[in-house]
């Protein structure tokens, strides 16, 4: 039982989620328009639901953004990684809700994949990458005339006429070929962000990828060799101790707030899941904070005054970097699987994530010089732009940096440890 327990975990989150991942960047998002089960159920129970119109609140372009950073949290909470219990209340939750959704609101459509699904938008900004779309000919759709077609309904509503990029399409294939049109055409991977992303865009759009992205995976993905996580455990824990106050550590949390499972010795305390808490949220925070800060000052000098649309497209040249980041964080957990029950090495690994963080990197400086070279002025300008984005993408390598190198020897001794020590408060 329990070795078929680790085959599951393994083929879940080892194979199954990072490599969903990848696929969104090299297919677009393939995996919500044929293989998404909670897509498919959705609109199924829409066949049959009230249909009613989608009321505005739902339409907030700001859910993507939310959900994913209260699904990214509370997984941390109940290390859902780890158990099946928290999988099925995480995913079954989230199936349930999406059959709901479908129940009542929309008609022949998918209104939880396109605006309530926690990965629509990380989806979203990866599809933007991928290296083919569904691209319509307005002259060949014209030239149609009336002859008899057969109706096309776009799952997520997208104008087919009139569609652009890939970020929104699910895939599905369904208008392939409509009234002659319509087909799979290959992209450049950089064609959506540098040619539309001056227009396709919005605040929440930037705001999952700085904060979303950049910063609460990034801080979920480096709390278990976090040595500032330690140091205000043990100053935070110490001084409840001394005060006595000690109700706080008890491990008697249900395990749909905060992991309990004692037959595997992993217990959290109360204390710990609230400090657990305060520093995704709060290094998240200020990683984010500070690139957000970063970019808008770029903004401005690139485009000699702040715009918000200059924001919002600057901070797409973020994408590469940020989806290989996450990337990298789910695919630890395959290594670690791997590592632990099949007893292999990997020295290598930590090398081949460096690797792919570098090329990432490069792709994430080649986009924000050709953005920033379309506001910009002067050579000046692009120089001085380009430098604090040189800033804003070394705050994310250093992150992992401290992750794969400096935290994982957890010693005084390390001869780059000038690097850390401003850091040990």
């Amino acid at each position: 039982m329990l070795f078929s327990l680790l085959i599951v975990q393994f083929m879940f989150w080892g194979i199954w989620w990072p490599f969903v991942l990848l696929s969104i960047i090299l297919f677009g998002r393939l995996w919500c328009g044929v293989l998404c089960p909670e897509g498919s159920l959705s609109e199924f129970a829409n066949r049959f639901g009230k249909q009613k119109a989608i009321p505005k609140w739902l339409m907030w372009r700001g859910w993507p953004f939310v959900s994913f950073l209260l699904t990214t949290i509370y997984g941390q909470m109940t290390s859902v990684y780890q158990y099946p219990k928290p999988i099925f209340l995480v995913l079954g939750g989230s199936t349930v809700a999406a059959i709901i959704v479908g129940l009542i609101y929309g008609k022949n459509s998918r209104i939880w994949c396109k605006y309530l699904c926690p990965v629509t938008g990380v989806f979203a900004l990866l599809a933007r990458l991928a290296p083919f779309k569904f691209k319509p000919d307005l002259a060949k759709w014209k030239g149609y005339g009336t002859k008899k077609t057969i109706q096309v309904h776009c799952p997520t509503v997208l104008p087919l006429r009139n569609m652009t990029g890939a970020a929104d399409c699910l895939m599905c294939g369904r208008c392939n070929n409509h009234r002659n049109a319509i087909n799979l055409t290959w992209r450049s991977p950089n064609e959506e962000i540098l040619r539309d992303g001056h227009t396709n865009q919005s605040i929440y759009t930037s705001l999952l990828i700085i904060y979303g992205l950049c910063g609460i995976a990034l801080a979920a993905f480096q709390w278990t060799n976090s040595f500032w996580l330690n140091h205000m455990r043990d100053v935070v824990e110490s001084w409840l101790l001394v005060h006595n106050i000690m109700w706080v550590f008890n491990t008697n949390a249900p395990w749909w707030i905060f992991t309990n499972y004692p037959e595997e010795h992993d217990v959290f305390t109360w204390i710990f899941g609230i400090e657990l808490i305060i520093y995704i949220a709060g290094i998240g925070f200020i990683i984010g904070s500070t690139i957000l800060l970063l970019i808008s000052i770029t903004a401005k000098i690139a485009n000699s005054g702040y715009k918000l649309s200059v924001f919002n497209h600057l901070s797409q040249s973020l994408i590469p970097l940020g989806g290989c980041s996450v990337f990298i964080g789910l695919f630890a957990l395959t290594v670690t699987l791997l590592q632990k029950y099949a007893n292999l090495g990997f020295v290598w690994i930590n090398d081949f994530k460096a690797l792919m963080l570098a090329l990432s990197t490069i792709w994430s400086i080649w986009l924000a010089y050709k953005i920033i070279r379309q506001y910009s002025t002067s050579t000046w300008r692009t120089i001085s732009s380009l430098c604090f984005m040189f800033i804003v993408f070394g705050i994310i390598n250093y992150s992992w940096l401290l992750v794969l190198h400096i935290w994982i020897l957890k010693s005084d001794s390390v001869p780059w440890n000038i690097l850390w020590f401003p850091f040990k408060f």
